[in-house]
């Protein structure tokens, strides 16, 4: 028992502390209860049945960041994804926008893909699943981070936290979906609605070209209600590429499976967005002027009772400099005093 052996020790405890610290959400062991398999409620399955669909069923999540909404989509008898249930996030860590490194405490945003290797049945967070952070995009990006995870107990550090309820419900939909044989589901994470007014409201934004990017698979799914397949190339999200395999994330991209009313509605929300940033901007310089004449009218307020006071501090006090044969009056104008007389009484 050396000091050596004492300084190794010690450098390993500083390793594992700083590794906990670092963490994003950190997935030690909490327990060796079975939450992980408690069954969907009665109600749940239900509600599944009434809109066409059953727990085996395939499933897709979406989530909102500014809306703080996550949701669950589920696969029907019809063969289109039905809006099952929408839950309330909790928190989630950083701002609108992308994750770009470890420890910049930021949720990421575009496409994943969840499998059974993903969920988590003993985060000390609840219960949790792992969004799959970096996938192909952020890494030809260079993009850094582990552990970013939707889970429970409501605190976060770059994840998505629920309720303890809301992400039991969750991973208990996803645990079943699994079971009946899919073998992943959809993550698609978008920082707001992607409707032109919301993207003309952060139209400003260093992210915008990201945004139109993930765009077209949020609208392909809102035009079709079937989860868009989704891959890298020439740096960029393509959605349902002409190409069967894996594309290579910085190489030329093929084309893509063409979708008339989904062309017609993205050309469509471009000329609209122009629109409304055009009027944004006219509104903006409105402002600006409309400002500016506010500034101008009180400085010229000001400067007319300036005038006023001092005209009316010379009647009553006098001016030093002036001539002492004119007697000022009101009208602002000098008069001559009176002459005297030269006739004698």
């Amino acid at each position: 028992m050396t000091a050596t052996f004492f300084h190794r020790l010690g450098a390993f405890v500083i390793v594992l502390w700083l590794g906990v610290g670092l963490a994003a959400c950190s997935n030690f062991v909490k327990g060796g209860d079975n939450r992980h398999n408690i069954p969907l409620s009665g109600g749940v399955v239900q509600g599944l049945r009434n809109m066409g669909s059953s727990p085996a069923e395939g499933m897709m999540v979406r989530i909102f960041k500014e809306e703080s909404t996550l949701e669950v989509w589920k696969k029907t008898s019809g063969g289109t994804y039905r809006l099952f249930k929408t839950y309330e996030i909790c928190a989630y860590s950083g701002d609108l926008g992308p994750k770009f490194k470890e420890g910049d405490r930021q949720s990421p945003e575009g496409f994943y893909t969840i499998t059974p290797g993903l969920m988590n049945p003993r985060s000390s967070y609840y219960l949790a699943f792992n969004t799959g952070f970096p996938n192909k995009f952020d890494r030809v990006h260079g993009r850094t981070g582990s552990d970013l995870m939707v889970h429970g107990d409501c605190s976060s550090r770059g994840c998505y936290a629920m309720t303890d309820e809301g992400i039991a419900e969750i991973y208990a939909l996803a645990r079943e979906t699994f079971r009946g044989g899919n073998t992943s589901f959809q993550l698609q994470i978008f920082p707001f609605r992607m409707t032109t007014a919301n993207m003309a409201k952060h139209s400003t934004s260093p992210h915008m070209d990201f945004w139109k990017d993930i765009k077209e698979g949020h609208d392909y799914f809102e035009l079709t209600k079937t989860p868009p397949v989704w891959d890298v190339c020439e740096k960029q999200y393509i959605f349902n590429p002409s190409s069967a395999g894996p594309l290579d994330a910085a190489g030329i991209c093929p084309p893509s499976v063409q979708n008339a009313a989904l062309t017609a509605k993205l050309q469509a929300d471009e000329a609209d967005l122009a629109n409304k940033a055009a009027s944004a901007q006219q509104a903006a310089e409105r402002k600006a002027a409309e400002e500016a004449a506010l500034k101008a009218r009180g400085e010229a307020v000001n400067g007319f009772f300036s005038g006023i006071g001092t005209n009316i501090g010379g009647l009553f006090g006098g001016n030093p400099g002036q001539d002492p044969n004119l007697a000022p009056v009101i009208s602002g104008k000098p008069a001559s005093l009176p002459t005297p007389s030269t006739q004698r009484p």
